[in-house]
This record gives structure tokens, C-alpha cells and sequence, in this order.
């Protein structure tokens, strides 16, 4: 009879390796979906690009943005069909993530989770939302009103997409602030107490912030700044209501690993 004994550092790995098994089949998964995204959102580039392109082409009417590279009008349709198709494959590529980790959480932890993920999901794109619909258009406008009538203002298609996906990172960041204050909360880090006597330097930061990652003119800087803090009020808010005693929230806890952990009764 062949011995079916296992050394110590077998019993070891042999979790490790199921866990890595299943990270790199989610990550195929995630993988695949994004490629076929990109290549259904490739074949509808030209319309990403006027989607895109709409905002400025409102201000300017009747001109198109030029481009110089030999390649930039591939590029760019690459690019926006890449940004097309994370957006479109990202509750997938989030389930893939939350399923690899949800084995591995308590129940409480699991009702945290998925609220934070999906929230975190819809902050983003409404993030992105803001500054296409509302945000472009007043930029683009100062700018057009500022251009010296012996200068003609013609924008880089490229650096035109630059632009746009560098604001859609920085609204879509911004306006993750509410689920950044409810998770520091919940963690223990800070209090809501502590945050409302922050505010005043939370509104300075929030102007320095606007400053580092818009162009330098007042009118962006504030169309950042000012819905950072209100995001930060609205996450404070949250916080106070969702968050619980900790004495609760350790019985839960120690509730949930005792039910984990007791051993199993032979029936």
C-alpha cells in the first residue's frame, strides 16, 4: 500500500496553492470579459470619439480638434475603447474579486463589503457623470472666452483625451470621499466627532488637492474643491448613521467566531 502521509509543509501549501488556482482562474475570467468589451466597444469608436469629443465640439462649433501623430487617430480610439470597456466589464471584474474574497469574511464583514463595492461603483461613475455633463462645458467655455481674438485655439486630439480621462480620474476619485470616511469610521481610525472638528483644514486640503490635479485656473479648482468637501459632509453623515457601538460590534464579532471555530458534534 502506498503511504498517503503528508509532510507538514505539504498540508502548508496545499491551501496556498488551491487559493492561487482560484485567483489566477478570476483573473482569466476578468481577463476575457475585458478583451471581448474592448474589441465589441473598438468596433463603436468612432462614436465613443464623438460622445467624447462633444463637450469641446459644443464650445467650438463647426471645428474639429486636428491631429499631429501619424498614429493618434488609432491611439486614440484605442484608448477610448479600452476606458469604454473597464467601465463596461467592471461590475464583472468586481464580482470576480469579491467572490475569491468572500469565503474568507464573517457575515458582518460580508454586509460591508458588497455595500462598499457597489456604492464605491456608482460614486465613481457619477464622479465621471459630473464632469462630462457639467464640469467640460464650463471649463471649456472660460477657456474659448479667454482666447485673444489673434490666436486660433486648436486642440490636440490627443492631448484633448489626456485631458478628459485625467478630470474622469479626478471627479471619479473625488467622489469616492463619502465611502473613504464611512470606512475609516467603521475601522476604528477616527470618529465622526473628530471629523467635524477637522473641517476647516479638510476644506484648505480640499482646494490644495483641486489645485495639484486641475488646470490652473480658479473656475476648475473650485468645481473640485466645493463638491470634495460637500462629498466629505455626506460621508460624515453616513458615518454617523451607520456606525454602531463598538461593544456591539465586538459581541457580533466574537458571536460569529465562536459559530466558525466550535467543534462539530458526532451525531
Amino acid at each position: 500500500m502506498s503511504s498517503t502521509n503528508k509532510s507538514p509543509m505539504e498540508e502548508q501549501l496545499q491551501p496556498l496553492l488551491v487559493h492561487l488556482l482560484e485567483l489566477r482562474t478570476r483573473l482569466v475570467r476578468a481577463a476575457l470579459v475585458f478583451i471581448v468589451g474592448f474589441l465589441i466597444c473598438f468596433a463603436f469608436s468612432r462614436n465613443l470619439y464623438d460622445f467624447a469629443v462633444a463637450p469641446l465640439a459644443h464650445v467650438l462649433p463647426g471645428q474639429k480638434l486636428v491631429t499631429i501623430g501619424i498614429a493618434s487617430p488609432f491611439l486614440v480610439q484605442v484608448k477610448l475603447a479600452a476606458m469604454a470597456a473597464l467601465l463596461v466589464t467592471l461590475p464583472h471584474t468586481l464580482y470576480q474579486a469579491w467572490a475569491f474574497i468572500a469565503p474568507g469574511l464573517y457575515a458582518h464583514e460580508k454586509r460591508l463589503v458588497l455595500p462598499l463595492v457597489v456604492s464605491s461603483t456608482l460614486l465613481f461613475l457619477a464622479g465621471m457623470a459630473f464632469a462630462y455633463y457639467f464640469v467640460f462645458g464650463v471649463v471649456f467655455k472660460f477657456i474659448a472666452s479667454v482666447v485673444p481674438a489673434s490666436m486660433q485655439w486648436l486642440p490636440d486630439s490627443a492631448q484633448y483625451l489626456d485631458f478628459i480621462l485625467g478630470m474622469f480620474l479626478a471627479f471619479g476619485t473625488t467622489f469616492e470621499v463619502p465611502v473613504l470616511v464611512v470606512v475609516l469610521v467603521r475601522m476604528g481610525f477616527v470618529t465622526v466627532a473628530k471629523l467635524r472638528e477637522w473641517r476647516p483644514y479638510v476644506i484648505v486640503g480640499a482646494f490644495v488637492v483641486a489645485a495639484v490635479v486641475t488646470p490652473p485656473d480658479v473656475l476648475s479648482q473650485c468645481l473640485l474643491a466645493v463638491p470634495l468637501w460637500l462629498l466629505f459632509e455626506v460621508g460624515c453623515i453616513v458615518a454617523a448613521w451607520t456606525t454602531r457601538p463598538k461593544a456591539e460590534q465586538a459581541s457580533e464579532s466574537n458571536t460569529e467566531s465562536k459559530a466558525d471555530h466550535s467543534p462539530e458534534v458526532d451525531q
